[in-house]
């Protein structure tokens, strides 16, 4: 970068590594679906679901960890049944299951590995916009203060 050049975004030099490839600072928490979306390098990915998404490798999943202790429960999961009417109880339900034990470590956990690098919370569903992945995602992102 040339003496007086602000990085793309308008962002400080000294966070020029850190911006994505539209020249953004990157969510320090974001979603992504097990099935097809790009692996972002230089982000750990952590597999959200209770169970292993159908049909995929964990090869090509490539997850570093794979925590369904933070995935709702199944009673929690039935009712909401990806039900958009139902997403503002499903979020304030889940909340309350990732407050105790043993969810509530399972976040702390995340907590952690955001506050060290960027995090990406993998996750199954079909619908990319009401699943535990981003009820989750924005949790961690209050906490974090992001």
């Amino acid at each position: 970068m040339a003496a007086g050049d602000e990085p793309q975004g308008g962002e400080s030099p000294c966070l020029e590594p850190l911006l994505d490839d539209e020249g953004r600072v990157p969510d320090r928490v974001a979603v992504a679906r097990a099935y097809g979306d790009r692996v972002v390098p230089g982000r750990a990915r952590v597999l959200v679901d209770r169970v292993w998404p159908r049909g995929v490798t964990r090869e090509a999943l490539r997850c570093d960890l794979w925590l369904p202790a933070v995935a709702p429960s199944t009673e929690l999961r039935r009712w909401f049944g990806h039900d958009g009417a139902r997403w503002p109880a499903f979020v304030e339900r889940y909340r309350v299951e990732l407050a105790r034990p043993p969810r509530a470590a399972a976040v702390a956990q995340l907590l952690d590995l955001a506050a060290a690098a960027p995090l990406t919370l993998v996750f199954g569903a079909r619908d990319r916009q009401h699943n535990q992945a981003v009820a989750l995602a924005a949790l961690l992102r209050e906490r974090l203060g992001a």
